[in-house]
């Protein structure tokens, strides 16, 4: 995949940060996704890629963007797409934090395909690359975290997504004495926010989408961090469903080279509301302003960019 092609998928997430922004704070989660879907669909497909999603949402609500659809011009790299029109739909309907678009690419066979389950996740960046493991106690893994970055335990910030589940992963971290940021959705952009320097987030700990794991998994890998998984089954049900798909090893740990096997990935995200990891659309007189990051396994460069759009010029695809 050309360098020029990851600037050609930023718009693909822009457009989709823009039209679900709309629907910030309106309470309507279903228009926020369906908005953020259509216009993603109608710009992915002039993007010179014959590419098929190999991991999409909603494949029940035959949405133009679910698993096995074909996107693209047709001419071009074929490439695995892993796809999330808006990862937070309840958070951007709600007014909230974290909601982003995020895309990555890859070579046929980039990317680990799960089951449609829950996935267990910790992510860290560069610094604590093969410092954690995701067996071990939390209070175990955060006084690791904070000997590897030279920080006192009490500095240390660990995300965690606001679930009921999560009750005791989240009284095991206050025992411990480290800081906690807890997120109402959108665990894609605490895990890539555990991996960027800048970031207040040392480490994401807890249970999330299997999805939403691949697509932080590609940016992580992107820029040079770390992150393990394993699948998190609710009853034998799930269990024999993961058999089915081909899963042997039920307590399998997943390194990120399981994850993200692919040499050459690609990742765009573009943030819709304000968050740990990018902020939102801003809305100015004639237009909006988008925040965006692009990056590729292969050079590890980090692209920032940051676009007016003067709706007055711009297609409404």
């Amino acid at each position: 995949m050309e360098r020029n092609l990851a600037l050609e998928v930023v718009r693909v997430t822009e457009a989709a940060a823009l039209f679900a922004s709309r629907y910030v704070g309106r309470g309507d989660a279903k228009k926020a996704f369906a908005s953020a879907v259509d216009a993603m669909e109608k710009v992915i497909d002039s993007v010179s890629i014959a590419g098929k999603v190999v991991i999409g949402k909603h494949n029940t609500d035959n949405m133009p963007l679910m698993t096995n659809a074909e996107l693209g011009t047709g001419n071009g790299p074929e490439v695995d797409i892993v796809i999330d029109s808006l990862d937070g739909r309840m958070t951007c309907a709600r007014g909230g934090q974290n909601s982003i678009s995020a895309v990555t690419m890859g070579e046929k066979g980039a990317f680990f395909i799960p089951p449609t389950l829950y996935m267990e996740k910790i992510a860290v960046g560069s610094d604590a690359k093969g410092i954690v493991d995701i067996t071990e106690p939390p209070e175990i893994n955060i006084k690791r975290i904070a000997r590897a970055k030279n920080k006192y335990i009490e500095d240390v910030t660990v995300c965690v997504l606001d679930r009921p589940r999560h009750k005791e992963l989240i009284e095991s971290i206050r025992r411990v004495g480290a800081r906690i940021i807890l997120i109402t959705d959108g665990d894609i952009s605490g895990a890539v926010a555990a991996a960027m320097e800048d970031r207040s987030i040392d480490i994401l700990m807890g249970i999330g989408g299997s999805m939403e794991g691949i697509l932080a998994a590609a940016a992580i890998k992107c820029l040079g961090g770390d992150i393990q998984a394993r699948l998190v089954f609710k009853d034998d049900e799930e269990k024999r469903h993961a058999q089915e798909e081909g899963i042997t090893d039920l307590d399998r740990i997943y390194m990120l080279t399981d994850l993200i096997p692919g040499k050459n990935v690609m990742f765009s995200a573009t943030g819709i509301t304000d968050g740990e990891f990018l902020k939102g659309v801003r809305y100015v007189s004639g237009g909006a302003k988008t925040d965006s990051i692009v990056m590729r396994t292969k050079t590890h460069t980090i692209r920032y960019i940051t676009a007016m759009h003067h709706f007055d010029y711009k297609p409404l695809y």
